[in-house]
């Protein structure tokens, strides 16, 4: 049975942390994360930073390439890069164990992950690994899907559920579709590419603490 864990990690512990430093007043929000072998391409959300000082910092990294603005606001950035997975410690351990990133947002300080694992022994594996790598990690919660303890939105974040609520009023899964992404863009103040990601991300999450639980005993 899957198990999903909540787990905060300083930021200086693993190296996409430390690439992806915001300081004391930004924000990171992890939007996807796509392997490309054994590099992986992650879209992001940079909240209340200095971007200036913010992308000095990542083009410093050797692991990094081609950083590149993909929508830009008045108090966020939607960044992308390609990045070699290898060289960090927790995102090595992720995907060793099959693992699945629910959510990831960071601070300057730390950061936060919500993980889905296949299972409680796949949990104790990433742990170990991240323990023979010397990182520090707290676990804030571990439940089960089949007696989740989601709060009134089965697990969605406030943002997945103000996307979907939306789409669903208005009228984005009607046949035919009464809007289009980027009028749900529109009305969120983000991209039709991060509306896509968001819709799609809630719905992962929606059916993995609903349709993919186990019945009880």
């Amino acid at each position: 049975m899957s198990v999903i864990a909540e787990i905060s990690i300083p930021a200086t512990e693993f190296e996409l942390g430390r690439i992806m430093d915001v300081s004391d007043s930004g924000t990171v929000e992890l939007e996807s994360l796509v392997p490309t072998g054994e590099r992986a391409v992650p879209f992001f959300w940079v909240y209340g930073a200095d971007f200036e000082a913010f992308e000095e910092t990542v083009y410093e990294a050797s692991s990094v390439d081609d950083l590149v603005q993909i929508d830009t606001y008045d108090d966020r950035v939607l960044y992308t890069f390609e990045w070699s997975v290898e060289n960090d410690a927790v995102f090595r351990a992720v995907r060793a164990v099959n693992a699945y990133i629910l959510n990831a947002t960071g601070t300057g300080d730390s950061w936060r992950f919500e993980l889905r694992f296949p299972s409680h022994d796949a949990m104790s594996t990433f742990q170990e690994r991240c323990r023979e790598d010397d990182i520090g990690f707290e676990v804030i919660r571990v439940y089960n899907p089949s007696k989740p303890d989601l709060g009134p939105w089965f697990g969605l974040t406030e943002r997945q559920r103000e996307a979907i609520v939306l789409a669903v009023e208005e009228g984005y899964y009607d046949i035919p579709r009464d809007c289009t992404t980027v009028e749900l863009a529109d009305a969120l103040g983000i991209s039709d590419q991060a509306v896509t990601e968001r819709l799609r991300r809630a719905i992962v999450r929606l059916v993995t603490n609903t349709i993919l639980t186990s019945p009880e005993n």
